[in-house]
């Protein structure tokens, strides 16, 4: 009996597809294990469409609100270091022309791993003019800077002045003030010390003139 049936199947499988049993068997396993592989790689269409929400899910929970930018006032180089994006939980600031600005929208640009993260905590000013990576030009110096580095500039300024909030100033190093008030107390100085010689000669000029009237006066009356 099952003889006759295997038989029969045998024939039903020629009649139907044009195959012999053997080459029928060998593409049916062909096309299970091909099914089962393509199955392990992807799962199911569930699971597929559940892990896909919970991806989606996932950086709308990591993402939060940016928290309002705190005005800082003026801050020396070294406090604006403090705000290179190391600690999350402080501003992105960078400077521009003395100028601090609120950076962390952009956290991907200039945070920790970003193409800019190196102006980030700094005042950036000269190696945003030259286009420069290295740490010498990583500050506000801009002396011996030519036309159209100090014109890129500008643009870098204008460009964080209308994307940017500015939060606060870089307190200068340089003592221009206090140089040119001593500059002005040493002037002051070799002038009071140049007038007695100029007014003493006429102080001294006094008696010998009086004296000069009073020896023609004498020979008068003699």
């Amino acid at each position: 009996m099952a003889l006759q049936l295997w038989e029969t199947l045998k024939e039903s499988i020629t009649v139907y597809t044009g195959l012999s049993p053997s080459t029928f068997f060998t593409v049916l396993a062909l096309g299970l294990a091909l099914y089962y592989m393509v199955s392990s790689l992807f799962g199911s269409s569930d699971d597929g469409l559940g892990s896909y929400q919970e991806r989606s899910r996932a950086p709308e929970e990591q993402v939060q609100p940016l928290p309002p930018p705190v005005q800082l006032g003026e801050i020396t180089d070294e406090e604006l270091k403090q705000y290179d994006g190391s600690d999350k939980s402080k501003p992105l600031l960078m400077a521009i022309k003395g100028q601090i600005y609120d950076v962390s929208q952009s956290r991907m640009f200039y945070g920790p791993g970003g193409p800019y993260a190196l102006f980030a905590g700094k005042d950036a000013s000269r190696a945003l003019a030259k286009m420069s990576f290295e740490v010498k030009d990583l500050n506000g110096d801009l002396t011996g800077l030519g036309t159209f580095e100090l014109e890129a500039l500008q643009d870098w300024e204008y460009k964080f002045m209308s994307k940017y909030i500015k939060v606060g100033t870089v307190k200068s190093s340089i003592p221009v003030s206090d140089g040119a008030t001593d500059g002005q107390t040493a002037e002051a100085a070799e002038i009071d010390s140049a007038k007695p010689a100029e007014d003493g000669p006429s102080e001294n000029a006094a008696p010998e003139t009086v004296e000069t009237v009073s020896n023609a006066a004498g020979d008068q009356k003699e």
